[in-house]
Parts: C-alpha cells; structure tokens; sequence
C-alpha cells in the first residue's frame, strides 16, 4: 500500500481573488459557536423575516404538491401563469407595463438575479457602479464577473441618494453597468424625488444598463416604486424583485427580473446554463401570493410599526440618532461619538450583553459609523433585548 507523501496544491480560480466569505454566513457559524457554548443571543441582525406566509398561499402550495405531475422538471422561464401574475402584480401596485411573454424571468430569488445580470452583462474592463453603503452581493457579483467596482459615495446629508453631479463629472467611458437599490438597504432611505427619474436619464445619456434592486418597496410604506414605471426606463433597467420580505417568503426562494424583453432574454442565456426552472408548486404558490390583497400589506407594515418603535427605542437607549422616514426590513443609525465606529458597538453589545446587531461597515466605508437592527423579531424580543443593554430585571 502506498504512502503519499506530498501534499497536492489544488489552487482555486483567480476569480476568487478578493472575494471573501459573506459577512453574515461567517458572523451567524460564530453566533452558533457561542450558543453552543451556552450564550442565550438575541440576534437582532439578520433580515430574514419571522411571519409566516399567507395562509392561503400555504394552502396552494400543499394541494399543488399532492398533484401527479407536480415533481418533473419545469420550464426555464416558470409557468406562463406565474409570469402573467408578476405582470399584473407590477401593473396593479407600480403601474408598470410588463412585457409577460418575455420581459419577466423568475428567479430563484433575487440574490441569484445578480449574479445573472453580472455574468451577462459585465466582462474585464468592464466598470460597474456600486452605492457605498450597499448591499456586499452587488461588489461580489462585479468581479467575480471580472469586470471593475467603482463605489459611488451615498452619505446622510444628501439622504442617501445618489450625487448625479460627480458622477456625471466621473470618466464614464467604461462603465457599463449601475447597480441601484431603492428603498435602500442597510440606510432604508426611499427613492427620493426624481431619483428614478435621474437614473433613467443618466443610462440613456451615457450608455448604462441601470439596475435597481426592489425587494423592500412595499414594507413601511403605502406607495410602493419601481423604475419601470417611469417613461422610457424600459430601454435602460432591468428591476430585480422578490417576495422573500414583501411576503415572508424568504426560505422559498421566489424572485424576478423584469425590464425589456432583449435584456432579460440575454440574463435568459446565461441562466439557463446554471439551473432549471422552479419546482412547479413553488410557483402556483407563488402566483397566489401575487394575488393577495391590500390588506395583506397594511397588516404586515401595521406590525413591523410596532417594532419599528421598540427598535428604536433600542437603539436610542446606547445613544444612536436615527433618521425618520426610513423603509424596509431595519433601522439604521449613527453610532454615538465615544464608539470608534459601529464594529465597536456590534461588539460591546454582543460580547457583554448577548444582543446582536450588524455594524454599518460592512455595507462600505460610508457605513462605518452607523449600526443596524432588524425588524425580524416580535416585538416583545426587541424589548427583551433592550431590557438586557440597560440591565433591566424582567
């Protein structure tokens, strides 16, 4: 029997050159790790919604299941239903015109999307423009893509929108793609006035593939946006969407990308080398979620109110100032000034008080000194965890 004495050295792709483990998959084993060891955490950081799906939506999903036919291989563009109930979904809440024979492709959730958009679209030498702060995926689908990262700084005093001025001041000649995310995450600032607008004119102008990333639109708001629903926006975005937090969908891994049908079928040519389509019941759930009413929404957002308050009460408590108007699934706020940043602060609280919340850097460096707290806990959860900071006996 032989011995082998050397060690092979199997190096891994290029690509990887500079892509790290996400942050939350890393922090989430770490919290494992001291829970395991005995520590009761409150984790206050992840944006994974708590409620359950609708009822009814269910229901469809376990009568679909119990069908025959229901286990083969589906198309790679999902059922013609399921695209027409997007399509009417957009029109119905956005008032935007889909295209649903080829203008929507659903997705195995919007995450996935980006990745899509980035391998179809974006090459070495290529530049893509990416808000800092913002969502960790956009930078990482960029340059596992190859192509160039060129952050555009969004900051508090300009309410986290984009400064259109330097930007149109920028060399452009390389920038093919711009990575948008209204409401945004982490700051939940909405779409402020003409940012859509603007963002429409600025890719017609310049020769951008504009991409916005709208899972928050309906949360902590009445009037939900989408850029499609501006004129001519169709030539130059694509809007990805899903229903992992408009309708506690998370784990099912149900999303879209929806613009002019040329850019999705080219998305199409490079997804359907990755996977097949969604499992058929997923989908029939998915087009009965799309049908549900408004009261659904006021429901939801009647509940992420009331914890919005305890959040921030939370946060107030260590000192934080936050921003009134926010949307979306979080709070986000200035860490007070005797915190080097927000690292400093996520960690004094989990470390000595066992509450979690995710530091502001890890979205860019515009981020550093903010902190953020999920809605993804009940209230009462939220409270707990504010009784702890303060060392309150409950």
């Amino acid at each position: 029997m032989s011995t082998i004495t050397n060690r092979i050295n199997i190096k891994p792709a290029q690509r990887l050159n500079g892509i790290e483990e996400y942050y939350f998959s890393a922090k989430l084993r770490e919290i494992a790790e001291l829970r395991a060891a005995g520590a009761d955490i409150i984790n206050l950081g992840i944006g994974s919604p708590d409620l359950p799906p609708a009822p009814e939506v269910n229901e469809a999903l376990r009568a679909a299941a119990e069908a025959n036919d229901a286990h083969g291989y589906q198309s790679y563009t999902g059922l013609p239903a399921l695209r027409q109930a997007w399509a009417a979904w957009y029109q119905r809440h956005y008032g935007a015109a889909l295209d649903a024979e080829g203008g929507i492709l659903p997705l195995i959730g919007s995450k996935e999307g980006i990745m899509h958009v980035a391998m179809a679209y974006l090459e070495p030498g290529d530049i893509a423009l990416a808000p800092d702060p913002g969502y960790p995926t956009y930078q990482a689908a960029t340059r596992l893509a190859g192509a160039e990262v060129r952050y555009y700084a969004l900051d508090a005093q300009n309410n986290w929108q984009p400064d259109w001025e330097t930007l149109e001041r920028s060399d452009l000649s390389k920038v093919k793609l711009m990575w948008l995310n209204y409401p945004h995450m982490p700051t939940g600032a909405p779409a402020g006035t003409g940012v859509f607008e603007q963002a429409v004119a600025f890719g017609l102008k310049h020769n951008i593939l504009i991409i916005n990333d709208n899972p928050y639109s309906f949360i902590g708001t009445t009037q939900p946006k989408s850029i499609l629903a501006i004129p001519d926006a169709q030539e130059v975005a694509l809007e990805l969407n899903s229903l992992s937090k408009s309708h506690n969908m998370a784990g099912w891994r149900i999303g879209v990308l929806a613009g002019k049908r040329a850019h999705v079928q080219t998305v199409l040519r490079f997804k359907s080398n990755m996977d097949s389509g969604q499992w058929r019941p997923l989908q029939t759930a998915a087009i009965e979620a799309l049908a549900l009413p408004d009261s659904w929404y006021e429901t939801q957002n009647a509940i992420y109110a009331t914890r919005r308050k305890a959040a921030g009460a939370l946060l107030e408590s260590v000192g934080c100032q936050i921003a009134p108007g926010q949307q979306g699934l979080f709070v986000w706020a200035k860490v007070p000034d005797n915190y080097a940043d927000g690292y400093a602060l996520s960690d004094k609280l989990l470390y000595e008080h066992q509450v979690f919340l995710t530091p502001g850097g890890i979205f860019g460096d515009q981020g550093k000194a903010f902190i953020r707290i999920s809605l993804c806990a009940d209230k009462s959860v939220i409270e707990k965890a504010t009784h702890r900071i303060l060392n309150i006996t409950q």
